[in-house]
């Protein structure tokens, strides 16, 4: 299983970064560009990834102001988890993780470990960038 993981410190309170989280209409403003065909409810997302495949998820599990775990909800071209985790920081701030697991062969391991961590990067980013 390859792990990709980023984290991010966000100046705002546990309970408002998961109530943003837990919501995956909201998860759109977190995407990149080559990202599109982009539909969504609160538990569900299915979208496009530019010259890759498209890819539905749902939401697997929520623990209120803690985790939630997004999985694939059709069939995807590898066992993937999407997980972002939250804790407070005692300070009026949050960190914000987002760790994604995959099952890659090592040929994809090679092919879509970069391009991964520039997304799981980007999220958390932009994560900042909109709650701050």
């Amino acid at each position: 299983m390859t792990v990709i993981e980023s984290a991010t410190v966000v100046n705002k309170p546990i309970d408002q970064v998961y109530t943003y989280l837990a919501d995956l209409n909201n998860h759109q403003q977190l995407m990149p560009d080559n990202i599109y065909n982009w539909t969504s409810t609160a538990d569900e997302a299915t979208f496009t990834i530019q010259n890759m495949a498209k890819l539905s998820i749902k939401i697997a599990s929520r623990v209120e102001n803690k985790e939630l775990i997004a999985v694939p909800s059709e069939e995807a071209p590898f066992a993937i988890e999407m997980k972002w985790t939250v804790e407070d920081n005692g300070d009026g701030t949050t960190t914000a993780k987002h760790i994604l697991s995959a099952d890659l062969n090592m040929m994809m391991k090679m092919l879509a470990s970069g391009p991964l961590q520039k997304l799981v990067d980007h999220q958390t980013a932009r994560l900042t960038e909109i709650l701050n």
